[in-house]
């Protein structure tokens, strides 16, 4: 049975809110302000989920995807509309986020860079990308997304000759390490990694020992002391002109041009004796504010992350903990700030739950000057937000990163600062 509704607002995950008799209804593919016939296609409790069958009064804003593999391939889901209103569309999901919350919105800064080739890692499954919500795979030569780099090994590379399982690919203008691909000119900027899966411990690095340093150095056939890191998976770039090394399959931020102008952003008039990098991973951020400020503290759980941030941050007065933020707090803050004195600045960027319960409560009572707070989940982003202006801190700046265009994916930014 197909139905004719009218598509309401967008939200978080892309898709689109209509009604049938008064029960929610969300429609991928389709635009805000839309009318549609639609069929149902999973039905429960509170809500349904349905498919476009035919586009009865289209968006002005709807256009023909670029990409012949989309709506098969998991990738992309928002290439039907037209790059402009992609960004406003976003900006407004992450406002509805704060304003739930009960939060007032300044006005949304957007950090955007290049909607097309912009992607510098993808993964692959038997060479292949898989099918939107399925196990199935969509063989690929080229990406429309993805860099130059990662297409030129795409189009180099047969699929039977690519490699098989779970593979990340990293492949970038700005990669100084030699991939293993090197011999053929067109794809020496990529570096690709099979997938591993190891166990995590917590670990304490001082970053003061010059001894301790030594032993983490990255050496020619070896891996980094206390890791089971793959040599192959090692990654360096230039990043606004600072070497930075990473894991290939830990995380690193895949749209390297927005990463540079949200550094140059969460930096700008940053500065004291002493700052906090919560959940640092391999010292991305720290990297820079070790130029700002007289000594940085990093705290992360991932051991692999926290020695390429040893090796990345060489030279500069810093302390590493490999530990999570709550344990952090629970053994180590309070001696670290009477040693060192009390923070000036603090960024942090959790994962996509957000902060742990201990952490959020900390920096509510810690009244820590300046607090910029990234984010890859807008729900989880607002709902920290919140305790920290009820705790007394203002929102003076919230910013959009556009890592991913054409897809709904929201990155955000927030500046706080300490009022009471």
């Amino acid at each position: 049975m197909s139905f004719i509704v009218k598509t309401q607002k967008m939200v978080a995950g892309g898709d689109c809110l209509a009604q049938i008799n008064g029960k929610n209804v969300f429609v991928p593919f389709a635009l805000p302000g839309e009318e549609l016939e639609v069929e149902i296609t999973k039905s429960f409790r509170d809500y349904d989920l349905a498919k476009i069958l035919k586009i009865l009064t289209p968006s002005p804003h709807r256009v023909e995807p670029f990409c012949p593999l989309y709506g098969a391939c998991g990738g992309c889901n928002l290439q039907h509309i037209d790059s402009e209103y992609q960004v406003e569309l976003r900006k407004s999901i992450l406002r509805d986020c704060f304003e739930r919350e009960g939060i007032e919105c300044p006005e949304i800064e957007i950090i955007s860079g290049s909607d097309k080739n912009y992607r510098s890692r993808i993964q692959l499954t038997n060479g292949s990308f898989n099918k939107k919500a399925s196990n199935d795979l969509v063989s690929l030569e080229n990406c429309p997304i993805a860099t130059a780099e990662i297409n030129s090994y795409l189009k180099s590379t047969p699929q039977n000759a690519r490699p098989q399982g779970r593979v990340h690919l990293f492949g970038d203008e700005r990669i100084v390490t030699e991939g293993i691909f090197s011999q053929n000119p067109s794809i020496n900027k990529v570096i690709v990694a099979e997938e591993r899966e190891k166990p995590q411990k917590e670990i304490k690095i001082q970053g003061a020992s010059s001894k301790r340093k030594e032993k983490l150095r990255l050496q020619q056939n070896r891996h980094f002391a206390g890791t089971s890191l793959n040599q192959n998976n090692r990654c360096e770039i230039t990043l606004s002109g600072k070497k930075i090394a990473f894991d290939v399959q830990g995380f690193f931020q895949s749209n390297l041009e927005v990463l540079e102008k949200t550094i140059s952003t969460l930096t700008h008039n940053l500065c004291g004796r002493n700052v906090l990098d919560m959940y640092s991973g391999c010292g991305t951020f720290s990297v820079f504010l070790a130029d700002l400020f007289d000594k940085v503290c990093l705290v992360e759980h991932n051991r692999d992350a926290i020695v390429f941030a040893e090796e990345n941050l060489r030279g500069k007065n810093h302390e590493s903990f490999g530990l999570s933020g709550e344990n952090w707090i629970r053994f180590s803050a309070e001696n670290y700030i009477r040693s060192n004195g009390d923070f000036d600045a603090v960024v942090i960027d959790p994962p996509r739950s957000g902060m742990e319960k201990e952490v959020c409560k900390w920096l509510c009572r810690s009244k820590i000057p300046q607090i910029r707070s990234v984010s890859c989940n807008p729900s989880t982003h607002a709902r920290d937000a919140a305790f920290l202006v009820k705790a007394g801190y203002r929102l003076s700046k919230l910013y959009l990163l556009d890592f991913y265009p054409h897809t709904a994916h929201i990155e955000s930014m927030a500046n706080f600062e300490y009022t009471d």
